[in-house]
């Protein structure tokens, strides 16, 4: 059966899948990335289980995998092929794609973390069938891919998404970025967790706790949770006047809140736009699998001659 590799690296483990022509996983298998022995370390672990997932296809599938795609956090040079840059593994100037497709003997598309998941989010996910898109994952930090035509746009210098640094409340909380007020430091998994716990006195509570006591009606988790919703909504108006698309797809655990998120934060962005044309704003619908399959489709893209590949 034909099919590709694809891997997606994070901060503390690998998810991969042997993935079919029609997106079909086939074969799923999950190991930590062992970024604890470093970066050098990350590099062989990556390389060896895309390895093992060869030798599975070609054993059990009829034949080895005829492509192979990968996404990895950090900054990513998709066009030369270079994982440039990850404060969580510790690496700088890995020639990813060459390692593998020297390993694997086949084509290899390297693609950054974020845009990847987008990239599945957009064609085949909550976004399908929509020409212009945003994927927003609300996580540890807050990131995004600009989905257009089909593609997602990785800008001049691999930057192109980066919304949690829109400064949304100017001169306000320090950011690691150098900036004070960013999106990402009101609005994310570990804000809101952060903000909970201050207001309720226990340093153990986190995003997922606030989303409970507001379902359940509590004053301070409501006014927390409110605060995230003001400056989620401030930066994806900023978004959408730039952007204008059709769909903003938001993701990530805090996401998994549904309709304690969704609600009030379709009402809030729609209070602000203006003259704007209000998008759907609707939920991730791949979960965790979304950044496999887009690995795949970067797979899959490599090999597709009738069509410019896309990145």
């Amino acid at each position: 059966m034909r099919h590709v590799i694809a891997l997606d690296v994070g901060g503390t483990g690998m998810k991969a899948a042997l993935v079919g022509a029609d997106g079909e996983l086939l074969h799923q298998a999950r190991r930590p990335t062992g970024r604890e022995r470093g970066p050098d370390a990350v590099v062989e672990g990556i390389v060896g289980f895309a390895a093992e997932l060869h030798a599975y296809g070609a054993e059990h599938l009829g034949g080895p995998a005829v492509a192979a795609g990968v996404a990895v956090p950090g900054i990513v040079d998709e066009a030369r092929g270079v994982a440039a840059y990850s404060a969580n593994l510790g690496w700088r100037d890995v020639p990813l794609r060459d390692l593998l497709a020297e390993r694997l003997g086949r084509p290899v598309a390297l693609g950054h973390d974020v845009r990847t998941g987008g990239l599945a989010e957009g064609r085949i996910g909550a976004g399908r069938g929509a020409n212009r898109f945003l994927f927003v994952p609300l996580g540890t930090g807050i990131a995004g891919a600009i989905g257009i035509d089909g593609r997602v746009e990785a800008g001049a210098h691999g930057f192109a998404g980066e919304i949690g640094h829109v400064v949304v409340r100017p001169g306000g909380l320090p950011c690691p970025c150098g900036q004070r007020g960013c999106l990402e430091r009101y609005a994310s998994a570990a804000a809101v967790s952060q903000a909970w716990a201050a207001a309720c006195g226990d340093a153990e509570a986190d995003a997922a706790d606030c989303a409970k006591a507001v379902s359940s009606g509590d004053v301070a988790a409501r006014a927390v949770w409110q605060e995230a919703v003001d400056a989620l909504a401030d930066g994806l108006v900023t978004a959408l006047t730039l952007l204008d698309p059709d769909t903003l797809i938001v993701g990530g655990g805090l996401a998994e809140a549904g309709d304690t998120l969704f609600a009030p934060l379709r009402e809030a962005v729609r209070r602000r736009v203006t003259f704007q044309k209000l998008p759907s704003i609707v939920p991730a619908a791949l979960g965790d699998t979304a950044g496999c399959l887009g690995a795949g489709l970067l797979a899959w893209d490599l090999l597709d001659t009738s069509t410019t590949p896309r990145r």
